[in-house]
């Protein structure tokens, strides 16, 4: 019998990246997220629940705005012209590249037949696997909103929890009882939210239970209960850092793919003009390999998906037996089950490593005869054993632990935009409004407001990436946000077309309600 237990966790999500231009880069993400992480993480998933030797498990958080999109079937519509312009820039591959690019083709052609089979439907899959015992799923912010620097107004908090409980029900048919906080980020009296939203556990980086107070007598190796009755559960480094570090981890491996590396960056540009891209940009189409650590991306060697698939058996079972001996030796000294808890963002799978999904397959195959039982964070909340109170500390898992990653001198700005809009919102709630043409205003304000918060826009501002995107996207949600509740406010008189189209291109949350920004100290 295994000496403990491992929940694997993975965040799934993407800010609403909805276009009304196709071919963007936004829509890029999302496709690339597509093809390359959520249909093959179904079809593991549903492989592995299919054979009865396996007992897959795995916590798998949704965030709202990543169902909004995948519930869209105007931009899903899309989907395969997108995949049969890669499969067409494909075929102009080099010739030394050929075996690399027949195995992606192929890869590409799954998808295709994929997603065909299921008529573009991924939430209903997703929904299955829960309802099997599969998954566990959980929820989000509503729009990945950064919560500690939300928390001035408290009532943007909660609009962000509530909004994204109800959206996950609606969806997905079943109220989430726990939440990935966005960036994994938390504050003193978070918990007395989340549990007023009904939400019950959620995870921490280590240092978020390792600096509670008491201290846990397990440390992160079994999960804490906050005074307001939440569950945390903190991250092991030793179970993560194999998985995700590109330097240290599996991913950097010389077999497996470059990620770096694409023919979006090599195709003549008539090529890519050809296919309307306007612009040179990643298009998904990787056919190198790491080959060695430092080694220069034009000195890449072809991608070698046999040696690669040999990798994976070997790397799922090194990790495996790491987790083996450690969990033996925590259960040595501790008087409760123990328990390994290694979140990771899903995107890993797939898109960064493209290794990831059979990796993921390999452990669920290999787990039970390497003396290792595979649990989501629900399963390790049922058991007998009782939970330390602690109050977790404030913490974040982005770099430098805490929340500098959101606050430094490129995105503080908004911090201050993003408290002014909350407070205007909670204060046009509290007067109300006087007509339902108001009220379908307000709605929409708090769309706009919501849609300004996402975390996503200002991590680009500090990454330096496409910080144009990033600073765009959060000054037009909030003009529309001011625009709308001048109309409110003043009388003013909006375009009958602009309207139209803001609800269309940010319609999403369709039972949000603007009452849940209603002020809390009333």
């Amino acid at each position: 019998m295994a000496a403990g237990d491992l929940a694997l966790v993975l965040h799934a999500h993407l800010p609403y990246v909805r276009s009304s231009e196709p071919g963007s880069l936004e829509e890029d993400w999302y496709f690339q997220a597509l093809q390359e992480c959520y249909l093959p993480l179904l079809g593991v998933l549903e492989a592995a629940a299919a054979d009865r030797r396996q007992r897959p498990r795995l916590t798998l958080g949704l965030s709202p705005t990543l169902l909004s999109l995948l519930a869209d079937p105007q931009l899903n519509g899309r989907f395969l012209a997108w995949i049969a312009v890669r499969q067409e820039l494909l075929l102009q591959a080099p010739q030394a590249l050929g075996p690399a690019a027949s195995h992606l083709s192929a890869q590409l052609e799954a998808v295709v037949s994929q997603w065909r089979q299921i008529k573009g439907q991924l939430i209903p899959r997703f929904r299955r696997l829960q309802q099997q015992g599969v998954l566990d799923l959980i929820t989000c912010g509503a729009t990945h909103g950064y919560l500690p620097l939300l928390r001035q107004v408290p009532e943007a908090v909660r609009a962000q929890l509530v909004t994204a409980v109800r959206e996950h029900e609606r969806l997905l048919g079943e109220r989430p009882l726990g939440i990935w906080l966005p960036e994994c980020a938390y504050y003193e009296g978070l918990d007395q939210q989340l549990v007023g939203c009904g939400l019950r556990y959620s995870v921490l980086d280590a240092h978020g239970l390792l600096h509670a107070l008491p201290r846990p007598r397990y440390g992160v190796f079994a999960p804490i209960c906050s005074p307001a009755g939440a569950a945390f559960f903190g991250r092991d480094s030793s179970a993560t850092l194999p998985v995700w570090s590109a330097r240290e981890g599996y991913p950097g491996d010389g077999a497996y793919r470059e990620f770096h590396r694409d023919l979006g960056w090599d195709l003549p540009d008539s090529e890519l003009a050809s296919h309307a891209i306007a612009s040179r940009r990643p298009l998904g189409l990787k056919l190198h390999r790491v080959t060695a650590q430092g080694c220069p991306l034009d000195q890449k060697q072809p991608y070698e998906p046999a040696v690669a698939a040999e990798r994976i058996e070997e790397h799922a079972a090194t990790y495996l037996q790491g987790r083996a001996e450690e969990l033996g030796s925590l259960a040595r000294s501790m008087e409760r089950r123990p328990l390994l808890v290694a979140p990771f963002d899903a995107e890993l799978f797939g898109h960064w490593w493209f290794e990831g999904p059979q990796f993921l397959a390999a452990l669920f195959r290999q787990a039970d005869g390497a003396g290792v039982r595979l649990v989501t964070l629900r399963e390790a909340l049922g058991g007998s054993d009782p939970l330390q109170v602690c109050r977790p500390s404030p913490s974040s898992w982005g770099q430098g632990g805490y929340h500098d990653y959101w606050l430094n001198e490129t995105n503080a700005w908004v911090v201050a935009e993003w408290q002014r809009a909350s407070q205007a919102m909670v204060a046009r709630v509290r007067r109300g409004v006087g007509s339902p043409a108001q009220r379908d205003l307000l709605t929409q304000a708090g769309r706009e407001l919501l849609l300004a918060q996402s975390s996503d826009w200002s991590f680009i501002l500090r990454a330096g990436t496409t910080t144009g995107l990033a600073k765009e996207r959060i000054e037009r949600h909030l003009d529309r946000f001011w625009r709308l509740l001048d109309a409110i406010e003043n009388g003013t008189e909006l375009p009958a077309k602009w309207l139209k189209a803001i609800a269309i291109e940010d319609g999403l949350f369709p039972l949000l309600n603007a009452a849940d920004w209603m002020s809390q100290s009333q």
